[in-house]
């Protein structure tokens, strides 16, 4: 058991209330009159900060995200050119032949969209792989080409081919790998996460179990099931929402994810209209990735096991499609990730079916302008939290990291203020109110009382009049997990 903490004059939510919080035995233990004595207890000053339920975030792909945070980032570039200058500029000692990762392009508004030439004239000898930010694409020189076998024509894979080129890639040992997930919980501690939901796309409990060993992670983490290992799962009595065996309750099984479109800057996010003039036929909608039998097949038998189902729908053609299966198969505890383009007479129907919104409120203002050019005409409907709240959704936050960092203030911030720069906010009629941002982040709840589990976080300032373009630069105090100190600022 770790020493009892005091957190000494902190605001209780959004309350106003002062108080002492004291935790102990991993729970809270008293919540007094602030200058309460502090005998036997570490002590956490508040100073008039606001003390929270631990932060979640519930979409989080760890390893990439670890693995990004070692890659050149090429988000600056303002064309396919500029994109290869900022990697020339960072390529590190010369003669180095190690693949060299970049990250974060986007292509959307380059005129000349990226090309194998452009980066074999730059890295002759060297191989090269650059992760579009929506990890729905990657771009690669021959010499990264041949280095996973492939012959492509411009070097630009997307979707199930960007996927199965990603996983063929040379990767860093395990230990070092493992080394980088554990640092970057670390970080998602600082910024007052306790808790994650990791979709990576592999055996997220084995790998997490192997971590563990080396070091308890500064997260809890729910241990997402892909597709492919449902089998697995299943043969092993793995339970969505169960502790892990030996895990101290760090590590649960988290829900099955299942792919049914893809991404909106890729242009196959599935729709109900098609992609404006960029395809031949002008009728591409994108591309819905598995039927609809299938589908209710693969939840109904997940389900059958205590295996709750999260759905990747992007598109409003997507998200109608997850809608109806779940519908049809009566699952429970059941949620959509993403639902970022919605029909008007679908957005009831998520509160109405006990449907949990996974949404990630920083892609908003992320994607504003690639929204207007391929979504025209429907953007009053894409993100439409206010809309989902109003009905009666469950929303949960999570930033998809390495999409957007792993960063729940950003999130809040985002869907509070709908922008992240100096223009005006991108369909305000969609901003949440603080309290509701600040629930969708940690689980529902917005104070904390004697009793709860003590997974908490305080902030350094007091939120109840905090100017909502301050929310993004929050400074935390401390993040607690479990009555054990995991950052202290």
């Amino acid at each position: 058991m770790h020493k009892p903490l005091l957190l000494r004059d902190v605001a209780i939510g959004l309350t106003g209330r002062r108080a002492d919080v004291r935790v102990e035995n991993g729970r809270v233990a008293a919540v007094e009159p602030a200058g309460t004595g502090s005998e036997g207890a570490d002590v956490i000053d508040g100073r008039g900060g606001t003390v929270l339920p631990g932060l979640v975030d519930a979409h989080v792909h760890m390893l990439q995200w670890a693995s990004v945070r070692q890659r050149v980032s090429v988000a600056a570039a303002r064309s396919a050119a500029h994109a290869v200058e900022l990697l020339v500029a960072a390529q590190g000692p010369p003669g180095d032949t190690g693949l060299l990762a970049g990250a974060h392009y986007r292509e959307t508004f380059w005129r000349v969209p990226p090309h194998k030439d452009l980066l074999d004239r730059a890295f002759p000898a060297r191989p090269v792989a650059v992760f579009s930010n929506d990890l729905h694409a990657v771009w690669l020189n021959s010499r990264a080409l041949t280095l996973v076998g492939r012959e492509h024509p411009t070097g630009v894979l997307v979707e199930a081919d960007a996927m199965a080129v990603t996983a063929a890639l040379p990767t860093p040992e395990t230990a070092e790998s493992d080394r980088w997930v554990l640092e970057a919980t670390d970080a998602a501690a600082a910024r007052g996460i306790t808790a994650v939901a990791d979709y990576e796309y592999a055996d997220t409990a084995a790998d997490w179990t192997r971590r563990l060993a080396v070091r308890a992670p500064s997260t809890r983490v729910r241990c997402v099931i892909p597709r492919f290992r449902l089998d697995h799962a299943i043969e092993l009595g793995h339970r969505t929402g169960v502790e892990l065996p030996g895990t101290d309750g760090l590590l649960t099984v988290g829900p099955l994810k299942v792919f049914l479109d893809g991404s909106l800057n890729t242009r196959t996010a599935f729709c109900h209209d098609p992609y404006p003039g960029d395809f031949p036929d002008d009728e591409y909608p994108g591309e819905l990735l598995i039927t609809e039998d299938a589908l209710r097949e693969l939840v109904e038998r997940a389900a059958a096991h205590g295996i709750s189902p999260a759905l990747h729908a992007i598109g409003d053609g997507a998200n109608r499609v997850a809608l109806d299966v779940l519908a049809a198969a009566g699952v429970a505890n059941a949620r959509i990730e993403h639902a970022q383009l919605l029909n008007p007479g679908d957005v009831a129907r998520f509160a109405e079916l006990g449907i949990t919104a996974g949404v990630q409120p920083a892609h908003a203002p992320d994607d504003r302008d690639v929204a207007d050019r391929y979504w025209s005409g429907r953007t009053a409907r894409a993100f439409a939290y206010a809309d989902l709240l109003k009905a009666g959704t469950r929303l949960e936050f999570g930033s998809d990291a390495p999409v957007a960092p792993l960063d729940p203030w950003d999130g809040i911030a985002s869907a509070v203020t709908r922008t992240d720069d100096d223009r005006p906010p991108w369909h305000p009629e969609q901003n949440l109110p603080l309290p509701a941002a600040l629930a969708a982040s940690a689980g529902g709840r917005t104070t904390v009382a004697v009793g709860d589990p003590a997974d908490l976080v305080v902030t350094g300032r007091d939120l109840r009049d905090l100017p909502p373009d301050e929310l993004r630069d929050m400074p935390i105090v401390a993040t607690i997990l479990g009555g054990r100190t995991t950052h202290a600022g």
